[in-house]
């Protein structure tokens, strides 16, 4: 089993980084392996809604690293997205590439344990943490929780180590979607996937 965590920070080692690295080391303590995937710091195209993935299964912008990061989630058993909280919710470059990361393509996501995890200096972490989980509950993800919203604080690493509660909300969370892997897999041949009905669409308009 294997973990993708997406660091939504421009800086690959910072911040949300510490605060992902410490999920990590507890998933890998319970025998998941990890990988990281950085969004890395050049700008990232917004979705146009143009509706092109819905029949390719990719993103018509092939200039960034949304397509690559569309295969490793459909491989991975569950997903971690960290992001730094610059104006009091989900900095723009991770918005846009989780727009198209998740428009189109949430099918081959569906039941796939997943987390948020935000970092903030002082405010706006829960303003970020919720705007990150509606992709998942959107999707048929399974929100992994911890013993308290998933949130560090400090503005550099050293600092982020400092807030011992929330290093330990991320170990908790490491440990709890380890749980939640394993009872997945022990279940896979005697639970089947819930049955899925067509999607009945209403827009509020006449």
């Amino acid at each position: 089993m294997q973990v993708l965590l997406i660091n939504g920070s421009p800086h690959e080692k910072g911040c949300t980084y510490t605060a992902l690295a410490e999920v990590a080391g507890q998933l890998e303590e319970q025998g998941i392996e990890t990988g990281f995937f950085h969004i890395g710091s050049e700008p990232i195209q917004g979705c146009t809604g143009c509706g092109t993935c819905f029949e390719t299964g990719y993103c018509v912008f092939d200039d960034d690293p949304v397509n690559e990061c569309v295969d490793l989630v459909k491989k991975a058993d569950g997903i971690v997205i960290g992001s730094p909280v610059y104006y009091a919710g989900v900095n723009g470059a991770l918005c846009a590439f989780l727009d198209r990361l998740f428009f189109g393509k949430a099918a081959g996501y569906a039941y796939k344990p997943a987390a948020a995890v935000v970092n903030c200096r002082r405010g706006g972490a829960s303003a970020a943490f919720d705007r990150v989980n509606k992709y998942f509950t959107i999707s048929s993800m399974p929100v992994v929780p911890s013993q308290y919203w998933n949130a560090t604080h400090g503005v550099t690493p050293e600092e982020v180590r400092q807030d011992l509660e929330g290093m330990q909300i991320m170990r908790t969370l490491g440990r709890n979607m380890a749980w939640l892997l394993k009872c997945i897999e022990a279940a896979k041949d005697t639970v089947p996937y819930p049955e899925r009905e067509p999607w009945v669409k209403t827009n509020f308009m006449r």
